[in-house]
């Protein structure tokens, strides 16, 4: 194969520990089938973040309005509000797929089990992105990240990490 002259060795793509944060949700509202796929919402009850630069509470009122395609894969489509510890009000949005092997289909259907199941067998990743006013974090407005998910009781966790 003949390399492409405009081609340039970037080096790496690395990423470096942002935060852990865990949601917890509400009961998951049904709206069913349509012509996408199955649309469910999962409304964040809460929750808590903490990291090296930054760290407070998931406000309630946020959510995944995930869609359930039909080839088993869920795509993400969340909004969550972040309150820092020093009262900074964040906007986080992020896409991603999670998607289970058909051999996991009974334990990841069971609320009160999944959280049980090894995130290893499963793929859950996400793209996070901030938007703030707060000065002192404004350089999360500027940042690209990556998220990746698994089940906790009552909700979810994510370990995210910024694009360096």
């Amino acid at each position: 194969m003949v390399a492409d002259p405009r081609v340039k060795d970037v080096g790496e793509t690395r990423t470096e520990f942002l935060f852990d944060i865990v949601v917890d949700l509400d009961p998951p509202l049904d709206f069913g089938r349509g012509p996408s796929g199955r649309r469910m919402l999962f409304g964040s009850a809460g929750g808590r973040f903490e990291g090296p630069e930054l760290r407070g509470d998931v406000l309630r009122g946020g959510g995944d309005w995930a869609l359930f395609r039909s080839g088993g894969t869920m795509a993400l489509d969340v909004r969550l509000a972040l309150r820092t510890d020093d009262g900074a009000l964040i906007h986080m949005t992020y896409g991603g797929r999670f998607t289970t092997p058909p051999e996991l289909g009974a334990e990841m259907a069971d609320p009160a089990g999944r959280h049980r199941v090894d995130p290893s067998r499963y793929y859950f990743r996400t793209n996070p992105l901030f938007e703030t006013g707060a000065e002192r974090y404004a350089w999360l407005n500027d940042i690209v990240c990556v998220g990746s998910g698994y089940f906790v009781e009552c909700g979810i966790a994510y370990k995210v990490a910024q694009v360096a």
